[in-house]
């Protein structure tokens, strides 16, 4: 228990030096375009891929569950929408985020770190937390809910696809069960739980490369201690958010 306060402490500290006004403002804006190509374009592809077969595999098995004349049919294309967006997509897409970018984030802040690169950035009078780890939040808060927003309807596709193809579900109901009963509030939901879990994968990432010590051993176990931390942090707080906005 006294290390994880210690922990949490150390976190909260490297946090309020991260939120430090930048010394150059031109600079940062530059670094976070950098960062949006290489923390959240460069995720893209993985996003798709991942949404088209989760979308596919919620609709036939919804398909193959409600096998009943008693359930219409569109309750297919319903429950596959509010399964894809209240959790499906901000939920097991940040989780998959997590790995992608918490691990990059852990490796590329550690290295800098064990290879003294930050202790450099340091003597040059540069707040060192700040320029490496704010651009990237910044970057990460305003891409990834565009990448669960293309994660939602990447997953409706492919559910209608799947039905479609399979025959299990004609496309006109699929389609009729996607529009019906739709809330707006679903969607700002799941793109609050978005930005939550974006703030959690690089600041907590960011945290364990920026405390790497040693060498190229503990890189690794600075990655894989970012994303397992980060991971953890994503469900608990998607109890919590989903406790408060839900309820």
């Amino acid at each position: 228990m006294k290390n994880f306060l210690i922990e949490i402490g150390r976190y909260v500290k490297l946090m309020r030096l991260v939120f430090k006004r930048p010394e150059k403002q031109s600079i940062y804006f530059k670094q976070i375009l950098i960062e949006i190509e290489n923390l959240g374009l460069d995720s893209l592809g993985i996003v798709v891929l991942i949404s088209v077969f989760m979308g596919a595999v919620l609709a036939i098995q919804m398909a193959f569950n409600l096998d009943t004349p008693l359930v219409p049919v569109y309750t297919i294309g319903y429950a596959t929408r509010q399964s894809v967006v209240l959790e499906f997509s901000p939920t097991i897409i940040s989780l998959i985020l997590a790995g992608k970018v918490g691990s990059r984030i852990s490796s590329e802040i550690g290295t800098m770190r064990v290879t003294e690169q930050i202790d450099a950035l340091e003597i040059m009078g540069i707040n060192s937390a700040t320029y490496l780890i704010f651009p990237k939040i910044v970057a990460c808060l305003f891409f990834n809910p565009i990448l669960i927003m293309i994660s939602i309807l990447v997953a409706n596709f492919g559910g209608w696809a799947a039905g479609s193809l399979t025959g299990m579900v004609p496309s006109a109901e699929f389609i009729y069960g996607v529009k019906a009963f739709f809330e707006g509030y679903d969607v700002f939901y799941s793109l609050v739980k978005t930005v939550v879990f974006a703030f959690l994968i690089v600041s907590i990432s960011g945290y364990h490369g920026y405390y790497t010590k040693g060498g190229a051993l503990e890189v690794g176990e600075s990655s894989t201690k970012g994303v397992v931390h980060s991971s953890i942090a994503i469900i608990v707080f998607n109890l919590v958010l989903t406790n408060i906005m839900l309820s």
